[in-house]
């Protein structure tokens, strides 16, 4: 592992000192009234205040309540550390970072690891995807940041979470209608209950948009369900289900001139090829649990599942005549599976608490890649010649395990270990004149530690410190293609390896007579990198990546929520990141050179949100939130940056209850200013085509009926 550099013991003993002060000048005592909550995010379920690491759960309640329930966007803009823009295009899921991990994605998910139900939504080399979501359903999501996520493996710059509700109590059936601006509408169904000992959620919803722009109309389409039931005295399981399917047209990004004159411009190539992306996926998951005594667990999850992509580019027929040309259309299928297998023992070591966690997660993918031409003569935008075809095998056997020792009263100390290991084979089935065997195999290991150190200042007050190391290896599209157009797969990209340290605080507080009370977190944090990936060549519409040298990631993390009385509620959050090359790199033909110091692309330099909630009656709510995103670096010199913005929403909701049924009616407008705003970039895009713009003024209404029998 790397050294914490020598400046960063100093600003973390500063911002102890900070905190000190505060805790005492403060001397609140903490409000009884609070709920706990209970994360698993760190593998053994552990008290969300005593978590020695920075997680922020979100509650699907409040992540649902005004809202389309579409999109993690919505449901996470209070999230310290967490970027997540909504790109407006369903054809590239939302771009998505944690604390700069994952930022040069420029589609699907990168660097950071993803979950629904225990099952990973990342694939074994790291790349993920987040269109199988089910807001409608989701009982809580948990955002992991810092070194902790190193205990999940590869990509773990940052881990998300998501857990269905519970089918509990009498049956009961929900239905929501809701529409909006640019034809917006979306239907959910979802009905949830218990019977004979069996609990059970069913959610099915439809989105539809025509889309703010020319060439992005969506239509997605969800299901999602739970099943639990115990098993004797000392077993429960859980049956998880899930299908996604998504048509959508791409109507690309704009350059900075063309969002200047018109922000929902398309340019001609995705409209003359009719760019768009059908996805298809069905996974099941079943995870089994058992008691062996008071003090040891034993559990199983597996899951298997499937995944049909079809994407037609906007690449041009011009560039598609080389024959390493992997053409303009994407035909992919992927059957993937695997387990996770898992002990929990908690106990005494020298007569204090002591707990441990060991197991063992193997995931396998089975990739069938196809490309063809998107065009046949003068037609375009239609499956043309056979350009590609390859079997791509991906597979993990991670092994891990993690204790924690309360080995004083106010002291709990934590470490955890992982050997991540991934193995990647191509088999090429094209084999044509001018473009010869590409196939090939690679593997990457690496052990990954944790250490963390826990501190009750008092009963409503915990510091931590943490480090731990951590690894980012290549994706299976980022090693397959060369520069300088070169044959075969890029099995020269080295992994990114990282070590990062971060020390936090979290404090719950009240006033006399507990008018006010709430609680409030802080995290100061740094991570350096070897090996960044970054992009050595575009050509084509293609991407090569290279490894630059190192990089630095530091900042701060702020948030609060607070009620200020019975009826209002306040959040709030901040986040500064540094993001920044440490060393300076060339591309793939040396003409172009980054210096160091350059921001990382993809990154905020800062973020902030705040939000009140107003409900003075059981039957009204209202609330208005504001966040604010500053320039963000489109492209690896800085030579184009999205202008910084801040965005105001206003919603409102009233619920009838009478006879069994509870009836809601709601309204949101976003974007209250009509502000011109570009809303997420395609980092390092060839053409110059970066900017993804975001709509105006939005509005939906909606309505939601539930009846409990």
């Amino acid at each position: 592992m790397h050294a914490v550099p020598h400046r960063a013991p100093f600003k973390l003993a500063t911002l102890c000192g900070l905190i000190a002060l505060v805790h005492a000048a403060s001397a609140q005592t903490a409000p009884e009234t609070l709920p706990g909550i209970t994360v698993q995010s760190t593998l053994a379920p552990t008290a969300l205040e005593q978590t020695p690491a920075s997680i922020t759960v979100v509650d699907g309640d409040k992540a649902r309540d005004r809202q389309w329930q579409v999109n993690l966007s919505e449901a996470l803009p209070g999230v310290p550390g967490l970027l997540l823009q909504n790109r407006q295009n369903y054809a590239q899921d939302l771009q998505l970072s944690i604390r700069g991990h994952g930022a040069r994605s420029t589609f699907g998910v990168r660097g950071v690891q993803i979950f629904v139900d225990g099952i990973p939504s990342t694939m074994p080399d790291g790349q993920g995807q987040i269109s199988n979501i089910d807001l409608s359903s989701a009982e809580r999501i948990e955002v992991l940041r810092g070194p902790y996520s190193a205990l999940y493996g590869n990509s773990a710059g940052g881990v998300l979470n998501v857990y269905t509700e519970r089918g509990e109590g009498a049956p009961q059936v929900d239905s929501t209608f809701a529409l909006g601006s640019d034809g917006q509408k979306r239907l959910g169904l979802k009905a949830k209950g218990e019977t004979n000992g069996i609990g059970y959620v069913v959610s099915a919803s439809r989105y539809l948009t025509d889309g703010w722009r020319k060439q992005s109309s969506a239509d997605k389409n969800l299901l999602n369900a739970r099943i639990d039931t115990q098993v004797g005295s000392d077993g429960h399981l859980t049956l998880v289900a899930s299908h996604v399917a998504v048509d959508a047209l791409d109507p690309g990004g704009l350059t900075p001139a063309d969002w200047a004159a018109n922000p929902r411009a398309v340019a001609k190539n995705p409209i003359d090829y009719n760019s768009r992306k059908t996805t298809r996926q069905t996974q099941a998951g079943l995870t089994y649990e058992h008691r062996l005594d008071g003090a040891n667990t034993l559990r199983m999850m597996v899951y298997a599942g499937e995944r049909e992509i079809v994407q037609y580019q906007s690449t041009p027929a011009a560039s598609q005549t080389a024959a390493t040309s992997a053409g303009g259309v994407i035909d992919l299928q992927r059957s993937y599976g695997g387990t996770d297998l898992r002990w929990a023992h908690s106990g005494e070591l020298a007569s204090r608490p002591f707990n441990v966690v060991a197991g063992l997660a193997a995931n396998i993918v089975e990739e069938d890649r196809r490309g063809y031409n998107n065009f046949i003569g003068t037609t375009l935008g239609v499956e043309g010649a056979l350009r590609r075809k390859e079997r791509n095998t991906l597979t993990n056997i991670d092994p891990y395990a993690q204790m924690s020792w309360n080995f004083a009263r106010d002291w709990t100390a934590q470490a955890g270990l992982r050997w991540s290991n991934v193995q990647l084979e191509s088999r090429d089935k094209y084999i044509v004149a001018g473009n010869g065997n590409d196939s090939g195999s690679t593997g990457y290991h690496r052990v990954l530690p944790l250490l963390s150190l826990q501190y009750r200042v008092s009963e409503s007050a915990n510091a931590f410190a943490s480090i731990g190391s951590g690894f980012e290896t290549p994706t299976f599209n980022e090693i397959s293609y060369r520069p300088a157009s070169q044959p075969g797969l890029n099995f020269g990209l080295e992994p990114a390896t990282s070590t990062s340290a971060e020390i936090g605080w979290k404090q719950r507080y009240a006033t006399s007579g507990d008018t006010l009370r709430g609680e409030w977190t802080a995290a100061l944090f740094q991570t350096r990198t070897r090996n960044e990936i970054v992009v050595a060549e575009n050509v084509g519409g293609r991407s090569s990546f290279q490894n630059a040298g190192r990089t630095k990631r530091q900042g701060i993390e702020l948030s609060n929520s607070t009620r200020l009385a019975d009826q209002l509620h306040l959040n709030a959050a901040f986040t500064w990141l540094d993001a920044t090359l440490s060393q300076g790199f060339c591309d793939a033909k040396g003409s172009t050179c980054v210096p160091a110091g350059k921001r990382i692309a993809g990154t905020a330099r800062t973020q902030a949100y705040l939000a009140l909630d107003w409900r003075p009656t059981n039957a009204f709510r209202a609330g208005i939130d504001w966040r604010r995103t500053g320039s963000v670096a489109a492209n690896d010199s800085n030579s184009v940056m999205a202008p910084a913005y801040g965005v105001l929403g206003a919603s409102a909701g009233y619920t009838v209850r009478a006879a069994g049924w509870k009836v809601s009616t709601f309204a949101r407008v976003d974007n209250l200013a009509d502000r011109k705003y570009v809303g997420s970039v395609i980092v390092n895009e060839s053409n110059g085509r970066v900017y993804e713009s975001a709509p105006g003024r939005q509005w939906m209404v909606g309505v939601n009926a539930n009846y409990q029998f």
